[in-house]
Parts: structure tokens; C-alpha cells; sequence
């Protein structure tokens, strides 16, 4: 017989941490969420909210054409108390998913605070707590004295580490409108981006400079291991005179109403805010200096005068051998009351660390509940991705984004790489109302 009222201790506040607290205590049982902000704030954040997005503002692609469109509407499905808080946050970001980064941390703070069966207690954890069952979800930051604690639970197993990154953004009243103009992005979706155009010259002048932009003093406890999903702006340009036309400043799909023409190369900005007076500059995460991001960045002819309210900057990212040492569940193989999720079990992006935190959390209710599990394969997108961090090479383990890739491929094929994406779609969400019931009656 399940224990009555029983307590899970969940560490870290981030998307994953909510996520699960909430799922927890919306299944019944008590919950004591550890975060030491705003006492202590590790080296990437700096508002005082639960849920801090420190990268982008954008929850990435929204149709079910794309894997992270289906990965959110999945997490819709279940309830999520994140994408709630995303979807009534949202600013305007064509194809994409995107939010006031404020008011959506406020959305997720307000909501956990107010749940009667959470409680919050601001201190930092220096080691897993006694206390079972516990989900640890600190992040790709977390501190070393916790991440010792891990290594040693794990019986000496080596943690790995590597960089993400932050891009700039601008005030929208500092940037040369004449100079640059609406579009959506690469011809799809509404007018939402800001494009700013760049000639044969001006490219060229750009990216020599940018190839060798001076780079900021790395930190003690960084190394120089890149996330290749998220490589700094200049480590693309030194890459090849092309290879930032192919990449960020790709020109696809956008004319420019001046000329008639497809620039040579686009620069383009992305709403950060609601209000629309901040703007971030897709795909420029950096490790250049401040003084350096002034100086190159305003080469671009639209950002010429334009007034930083935040520059670009690199952090650590660490997480654990997942596929040797958590099942997919994410609880731990050793102990199966110590779970793991976020981005410390090497699933990379916002929405990807909501999912794990989520399913972490409805399982382990499930189980203390005394009812059978969700038990999603990799026909969807949230099934697939807890069988990526659990299974394939421990030794060549590396994070990993949703994808289509990761999930079933269809018995018969379309022709188009559209129509397959949107069956896969049609498939997984198919699965996940006939398994909707099974949590539903899990948590009555």
C-alpha cells in the first residue's frame, strides 16, 4: 500500500525542477523545493525568478512540422505548468515559440509559491539530500560541491562538461530601421524579425574582424569544450569566409523591400520582450569580450548606434553519463529514488529539460501512488528522448535536442520531408491521448 502523504525533495527551480515539483503536487503528494536563489546566483543568472531563461527567449519551432512543436504540444497534453506559463507569455516570433522572458519566470515563480502542497525553502544544496525520494535538477551550472556529491554517489563516475551560450540584446529604438526592415524568418511564418542586410563589403569587413575578435579570459572551472549546437558566433567565422552565410546570416527566403533583392547576408533580430523594445540577435552567442562585442557587432549597418542591454556570454554546461548510470525514467540505476532531470542528464534546450522533469515527476507519483507508469516509447517525442539519455554508448555520450531523428520512423514513407514529420506528429499525440487517461486516473 502506497504511503499516505508522502514527501519528494526536488532541487533547483530551473524549467525541469518546476515542472516536476508541480507534477508532483498536483498528483497528491508534498513537495520541499530547494533553490538558492536569490541568497546565491551562479555565474550565468541574474533575476531572482524561478523558470530563468538564460539563453534565448524562444521556445523554438511551434507547427507540428517540427519536432520541438510536437515536443511542446505533448507536454500541453500532460498538463505542463511551463508551457501554460509559455503560452500566455508568449511574444510575436513567427513559426516560433517565444516568450517575455520576465513575465514568464514571474508565471512559474507565482504558480509554485501558491501551491498549497509546495514548499520553498531558499538554500543551497551542497550534496544530495538524505531525504528519498529526491529529483535533483540543478542544471548545466551546478555547483561543485553538489557535483562531488554526485560523483561520489555514483561511485566515482566521472561528470563531463562543455559551453552554452547567451546572445546579445538591443534596445529596439537604437537600431537603424532605415537600414534594416520586417521579414519573417528564411520566408516563413509573419513579419516578426528584424533583418538587417549586409552587402559583399560590409560581409567581409564583418566577418575578417569577427574571425579575429579578441576572446574573453575563460573562467576556473571552464575548458574549452563547445556544445556544436551552440558554437560562438566567431568560432563560425573563422570557420571559412562562407560559413556564417550559411549559417545565422543565411539570406534564404528574404528580399529586401529597398532593393528587390536577397541580401548577400541578413543579421537577424528576434523579439525579446512583449513590449517589442528589446530584441536579441539570433544565433551571435558569443565569447568575445564586451568591449569586442561593441566594436563588431555594431559593424552591422543597422546596429551601428545600437545600445546593448545585455552582452553575449559563455558558461559552463555539465551533466552526467545518463546512459550508464539513470533508466528511462530518470531515475538513477544505484538508487531508483534518487532522479535526475534537466539538463544535467544531458538533455539540451528549454523545452527538452521541461519534458524530462515532467516525466520524471509523473512516474515516480505514479509510483508512490501505488498506479501503474506512463510508459512512453519512441514513437513520441518525450518517450524518445528519455530513451536517448538512457540508452546507446555511455562512452561517447553527448546531449542532444529533440529530433526527429530520435523518434520511430513510419512503416510507409511520404515522399515529402514535411508529411512524414506530421504523420510522426499525428502518430505521437494519438499515443499520448490514449495514455492521457492512465495519468488522469493516476492523479483522481
Amino acid at each position: 500500500m502506497a504511503e499516505q502523504n508522502r514527501t519528494v525533495t526536488v532541487v533547483g527551480a530551473g524549467l525541469a525542477g518546476s515542472e516536476a515539483a508541480w507534477q508532483l503536487a498536483e498528483a497528491g503528494l508534498n513537495v520541499v523545493l530547494y533553490e538558492m536563489k536569490p541568497d546565491k546566483m551562479s555565474p550565468a543568472h541574474v533575476y531572482d525568478g524561478f523558470g530563468e531563461l538564460v539563453c534565448s527567449n524562444s521556445l523554438r519551432g511551434a507547427g507540428l512540422e517540427t519536432a520541438p512543436g510536437l515536443l511542446k504540444e505533448e507536454l500541453r497534453r500532460f498538463g505542463s505548468l511551463i508551457m501554460r506559463c509559455a503560452d500566455a507569455t508568449q511574444v510575436s516570433a513567427g513559426g516560433a515559440l517565444a516568450v517575455d522572458r520576465i513575465r514568464f519566470s514571474d508565471a512559474i515563480t507565482e504558480s509554485i509559491r501558491n501551491h498549497p502542497r509546495i514548499q520553498v525553502i531558499t538554500s543551497e544544496v551542497m550534496e544530495i539530500p538524505p531525504s528519498r525520494p529526491v529529483i535533483i535538477a540543478t542544471g548545466p551550472l551546478t555547483s561543485d560541491s553538489l557535483a562531488n556529491s554526485i560523483i561520489q554517489f555514483f561511485d566515482g563516475e566521472d561528470s563531463l562538461s562543455f559551453f552554452d551560450a547567451a546572445a546579445p540584446i538591443v534596445q529596439f529604438d537604437s537600431i537603424d530601421m532605415s537600414k534594416a526592415f520586417f521579414a519573417s524568418r528564411y520566408g516563413k511564418g509573419t513579419a516578426d524579425y528584424i533583418n538587417c542586410p549586409m552587402d559583399y563589403e560590409e560581409y567581409s569587413v564583418f566577418q575578417k574582424e569577427l574571425a579575429n575578435g579578441k576572446m574573453a579570459q575563460l573562467r576556473d572551472f571552464e575548458d574549452e569544450k563547445v556544445f556544436e549546437g551552440c558554437v560562438p558566433v566567431e568560432v563560425l567565422a573563422r570557420r571559412g569566409v562562407d560559413t556564417l552565410r550559411y549559417g545565422p546570416l543565411k539570406p534564404v527566403g528574404i528580399v529586401d523591400p529597398k532593393t528587390g533583392e536577397r541580401p548577400y547576408a541578413v543579421v537577424q533580430l528576434r523579439r525579446d520582450n512583449q513590449e517589442g523594445t528589446l530584441y536579441n540577435i539570433v544565433g551571435f552567442q558569443t565569447h568575445l569580450t564586451f568591449g569586442e562585442q561593441k566594436r563588431i557587432f555594431s559593424m552591422i549597418p543597422a546596429l551601428h548606434d545600437a545600445e546593448f542591454v545585455r552582452y553575449g556570454v559563455m558558461h559552463r554546461n555539465t551533466y552526467i553519463n545518463s546512459p550508464k548510470l539513470l533508466n528511462r525514467f530518470y531515475e538513477s540505476r544505484k538508487d531508483t529514488d534518487v532522479l535526475f532531470a534537466g539538463q544535467i542528464t544531458g538533455v539540451e534546450g528549454y523545452i527538452e529539460s521541461t519534458a524530462s522533469g515532467l516525466y520524471a515527476a509523473i512516474n515516480l507519483a505514479a509510483r508512490l501512488n501505488g498506479k501503474p507508469r506512463i510508459d512512453l516509447d519512441s514513437r513520441t517525442a518525450i518517450g524518445a528522448l528519455s530513451l536517448y539519455i538512457s540508452g546507446g554508448a555511455a562512452s561517447d555520450f553527448q546531449p542532444m535536442n529533440i529530433n526527429f531523428g530520435i523518434i520511430d520512423s513510419l512503416e510507409c514513407k511520404k515522399k515529402k520531408k514535411r508529411e512524414r514529420n506530421l504523420e510522426k506528429s499525428q502518430r505521437s499525440l494519438e499515443t499520448i491521448e490514449r495514455l492521457r487517461s492512465v495519468c488522469d486516473e493516476n492523479n483522481s
